[in-house]
């Protein structure tokens, strides 16, 4: 039996761990936003800053979760329903024009959605089991199987599984981490509820 030991909802400027708001701004612009979000982390991670905006909001779901974990045994199953295509559509942009044509290396390198797992492993050093899944929804079943069984295997001795969705300014990131001992049996009714 296994257990969520912590949750993240990220979503119109507010901040929930565990269903409980902790940070909260007006900002109606997301790049204020999670300006503001890191700043109030109190961390000097320079790299932050040149992230693209997938990348920021899942790394700062992950830092809220991660940030006073001494474990590196953590394996990362994130999941969306457009992988990349906010980076995607900025980077046509950059080629589409022939007169204009100036491919962004700062912005290609963001073109795969599991440049998300990457940035979140070098932060905290992370050498375990990782995938970026894309689907309609997120995949409950899947998901709750695949982490249960990586922590049975001994493939992980914990999960960090989160939906993360940008695309056009609208963002929304659920997090949770699962291990041995937590707040809530890791059920598919629980994951549902932090999911929705």
């Amino acid at each position: 039996m296994y257990a969520i030991s912590k949750f993240i909802n990220i979503s119109q400027n507010v901040v929930c761990e565990n269903g409980k708001t902790i940070f909260h701004n007006q900002e109606d612009n997301f790049a204020a936003f999670m300006k503001n979000v890191y700043k109030s982390l109190n961390i000097s991670y320079p790299k932050f800053y040149k992230m693209d905006d997938l990348c920021k909001l899942a790394f700062i779901a992950s830092e809220l979760l991660l940030q006073n974990e001494t474990e590196n045994d953590i394996a990362l199953l994130f999941s969306n329903n457009e992988a990349s295509l906010d980076t995607d559509l900025k980077h046509q942009q950059s080629i589409q024009n022939p007169e204009d044509y100036y491919p962004s290396p700062a912005v290609f390198v963001y073109t795969l959605p599991n440049i998300t797992i990457g940035e979140v492993s070098i932060r905290h050093q992370l050498k375990s089991e990782s995938a970026f899944f894309v689907a309609e929804k997120y995949q409950t079943d899947y998901l709750h199987k695949y982490a249960e069984y990586l922590l049975k295997t001994n493939k992980a001795q914990k999960v960090l599984c989160g939906w993360i969705h940008f695309l056009n300014g609208d963002y929304k990131a659920d997090f949770y981490l699962v291990e041995k001992m937590g707040i809530l049996e890791h059920s598919k009714e629980h994951i549902n509820d932090i999911t929705k």
